[in-house]
């Protein structure tokens, strides 16, 4: 299987080793969240097996931004409940983004430290 790193650049609010890094605006109850802001870090960025091949940049941008700020894709309601609690009480995230052979998954380890991209098929 083939894996391969992609670093995004430091100013990118999408890479922040903080571990409280939900962001909150001023404006915000204690404890809400500004919609379109970054809720975790990603960490590290891996591309794992096709996924470097078969996908197209933008399209995973735009997934790891959305996965960042908690919009989970395409994934049934009990799905989304469960990141919610994980994104809480610090467990795995998951997302899925794309249709048919196009459709990848976007992965956040438990300690924020790794961010997996991949196909269905590479797992």
């Amino acid at each position: 299987m083939l894996t391969h790193y992609a670093k995004l650049p430091m100013n990118s609010p999408v890479s922040s080793n903080d571990p409280s890094y939900e962001t909150r605006d001023k404006d915000c109850a204690p404890g809400e969240v500004r919609p379109g802001s970054v809720r975790f870090p990603l960490g590290q960025i891996v591309f794992q097996g096709n996924a470097t091949l078969r996908l197209r940049t933008e399209e995973v941008m735009t997934a790891l931004r959305r996965h960042s700020e908690g919009d989970w894709g395409d994934l049934l309601p009990e799905d989304a409940i469960a990141n919610d609690l994980a994104l809480k009480q610090g467990g795995r995230l998951f997302s899925a983004y794309g249709l048919g052979r196009d459709r990848f998954w976007v992965i956040t380890d438990t300690d924020r430290s790794l961010t997996t991209v991949l196909l269905p098929s590479d797992y």
